[in-house]
């Protein structure tokens, strides 16, 4: 909005600083002033007025308010001397609200006998420094008092108002309007429109009409001056669109209180510039009178929200520059906010302004002092965040599926009707039911992308839910290679690689058995599998070949691998302290080691055979070949390992180290159908 300097001098007692300094401190604690342009004599400061001031600083007066609290000066408000004649206001006009909720007041005044001609040249040059075009002498001193105020009016001819009587109203469907600069407006029925018997007269707080315009051969005017509902005057401008002034005002909201005053100085303006005649008293339709609140603020709360050590004297002093009515009690304040105040609702409002005007750049940056206290350690974010990064280190990546599956997938894993909880509104056809296991999503997923990847590796770290109130946390992988068979040692590895980082040992692969109750037996193949456990015979979970019953459902021809672990069994295990052992100093000794064994015999078996001779100087074994041919007996395979030897405290002698072997080999010898291959 444009504020013209000397005409805010006008309102105060002393004489303003340069525009320049005004401009500053005006931007340093109100609002900011975007550019001061000089016309005339007189300086224009364009400021940009927020909504949330718009109630008030939408005026010179209001303008001038926030000036007298900065240089602490008395506001001059403008004078209201009006000669009444003994005619009655109620007597020639009639005010009829068909909706409260649509005009809070309604307030009017008549002046008869009034000469309709130019504006005096005071008149006009306040209203084109701040972008308002003159038009007559009446509508002239309404748009003065728009600016001066903020509240806008609107003057009727009063011989054309049929019937004597204005009804405020929503507009009929489709009723049409014809304004003063002779554009035509459609209206819809939640317009709100000023009537009288004939048709309307004005678009409430928009535009007014032509049908009771002002003209050089008016003698009776109706001065209007109302609060229309802000909502209704927003929309209505936004559906025909049309901004105005006083539409900008009135959709910001404005104090209903004002409505008395402005109509008075409208009319006292009129009356001075016109010759015209004021009638006695108003019409004026206001029910539920706006009264001033009052909050209550603690003197701390200022100062612990701004940080400054301010007295109470001083900040009493601040709000009584407002014009504030203020109780000081026990180090509280109760303040009572005038009606024209709309954006202080709260302390923390006030504590707002205590600060602008005490000055921001007066208080002193400091470092906020709080407690901090470390928040309460949530061990399965925790060993979940530990996995996935472990996974992802063994080159496997993580997916999200989702947590439904379709009565496909469970017929093919078979799962029964009692096992699985259907989904009351579900999404999709896809998505009937809640997943009782990651596995089918996860071959699902594998499947898609086969196409894509030779190698595909993936994991996921979710829950499955098995009855209404009870769930479980799964960690399952699936690991697939369409170039070399090794998928199953590939899982394992995985397997062993995860263990060892989460510090979990005497880790064993037990024989397959179909009697697991976390586990489907048609899901796996039978002699490729393995239960995974640890001390005392635990079952995590499970290791194996995925049958190719299931696989090729989800189109995946070649040999699939998936690991499926209870992550609520396996977080017992691990062990988050890591004990440091030094490396040694002293060489180790390789032995290598061959075997004949049954094509069924398992790795693991040879391996848990291997580890049962106790030995502090078996420092590691570790599987490098299996090899089966036709030059083997019938129905055998070979594996081959490194045993690897060392002590931490001396050098190994060629006897201690032969001496060790050998009990490994009788032990794998007493196995029925093994044979130790020495090299």
């Amino acid at each position: 909005m444009k504020f013209s300097y000397s005409w805010l001098n006008e309102f105060l007692k002393k004489d303003l600083p340069n525009p320049k300094k005004l401009s500053d401190l005006i931007t340093k604690h109100v609002l900011e002033v975007e550019e001061i342009e000089k016309i005339e004599g007189d300086y224009i400061l364009d400021i940009d007025v927020l909504p949330n001031r718009a109630s008030d600083c939408l005026s010179h007066i209001g303008l001038a308010r926030e000036c007298s609290v900065l240089l602490e000066d008395k506001l001059n408000l403008p004078e209201i001397k009006l000669k009444e004649i003994k005619e009655e206001t109620k007597d020639l006009i009639e005010v009829e609200i068909k909706k409260k909720e649509d005009c809070r007041r309604y307030t009017t005044r008549v002046v008869k006998d009034v000469e309709v001609g130019e504006s005096p040249k005071w008149v006009k040059k306040k209203l084109e420094k701040c972008g308002v075009q003159p038009i007559n002498n009446i509508v002239d001193a309404t748009n003065l008092v728009m600016l001066e105020m903020g509240q806008p009016l609107h003057a009727f001819d009063l011989e054309k108002v049929k019937g004597n009587k204005i009804k405020v109203r929503k507009a009929k469907a489709n009723e049409k309007v014809t304004t003063l600069d002779g554009e035509n407006f459609e209206l819809n029925n939640k317009s709100v429109v000023i009537s009288d018997k004939e048709g309307i007269l004005a678009i409430a707080g928009i535009k007014g009409g032509k049908k009771a315009e002002i003209t050089n051969k008016t003698k009776n005017i109706v001065l209007e001056s109302a609060n229309f509902d802000p909502v209704s005057v927003r929309k209505t401008s936004q559906a025909i669109n049309l901004r105005t002034e006083a539409s900008t005002r009135f959709e910001n909201k404005i104090d209903p209180n004002l409505t008395g005053k402005a109509v008075d100085r409208a009319a006292y303006l009129i009356q001075k510039v016109s010759n015209g005649k004021v009638t006695k008293g108003r019409v004026d339709n206001y029910e539920e009178k706006r009264k001033p609140k009052k909050i209550i603020l603690k003197a701390q709360s200022i100062r612990d929200l701004l940080g400054i050590e301010i007295e109470n004297k001083e900040i009493k002093k601040i709000f009584l520059k407002f014009g504030f009515k203020i109780e000081e009690k026990e180090n509280k304040f109760e303040i009572e906010i005038p009606t024209y105040r709309l954006d202080l609702s709260i302390p923390q409002d006030l504590i707002e302004e205590v600060g602008r005007i005490y000055g921001y750049e007066n208080i002193e940056p400091k470092l906020p002092e709080v407690c901090l206290i470390p928040p309460e350690r949530n061990i399965n974010f925790f060993w979940e965040t530990q996995i996935r990064k472990i996974l992802k280190n063994a080159q496997l990546s993580e997916v999200y599926t989702p947590s439904f599956v379709d009565k496909k997938d469970l017929a093919l894993f078979n799962y029964k009707e009692k096992e699985v909880i259907e989904v009351s509104n579900p999404i999709s056809k896809e998505n009937t039911h809640l997943r009782p296991s990651l596995i089918p999503n996860l071959l699902k997923t594998a499947g898609e992308n086969q196409k894509n990847f030779n190698t595909i590796k993936l994991f996921e770290l979710g829950k499955i839910f098995l009855t209404p109130d009870k769930e479980k946390e799964m960690l399952t992988g699936i690991i697939y290679n369409s170039k070399k068979d090794d998928s199953f040692y590939t899982g394992k590895g995985t397997i062993d690689f995860l263990f060892e980082k989460l510090g979990i040992t005497d880790i064993w692969y037990d024989e397959f058995k179909p009697t697991s109750e976390d586990n489907k037996d048609n899901i796996w193949h039978l002699h490729r599998s393995a239960e995974i456990k640890v001390k005392d015979g635990k079952e995590l979970g499970f290791l194996g070949e995925i049958s190719t019953n299931i696989s090729e459902k989800y189109g995946i021809k070649e040999r699939i691998v998936c690991f499926n672990l209870n992550f609520e069994k396996l977080k017992k295990f691990i062990i988050e302290e890591k004990e440091y052992r030094p490396l040694s100093k002293y060489p180790s000794a390789v032995r290598d080691l061959a075997i004949l064994v049954p094509k069924r015999a398992k790795v693991e078996e040879v391996l848990n055979t291997i580890n049962s001779i106790k030995g502090d100087l078996i420092r590691d074994v570790d599987l490098f070949d299996i090899y089966q041919g036709d030059e083997l007996p019938n129905q055998k395979k070979n594996l081959a390992f490194h045993i690897i030897y060392q002590s931490p405290n001396k050098t190994l002698t060629s006897k201690e180290v032969e001496g060790l072997h050998n009990k490994i080999i009788e032990a794998l010898e007493n196995k029925p159908n093994w044979e130790v291959r020495k090299f």
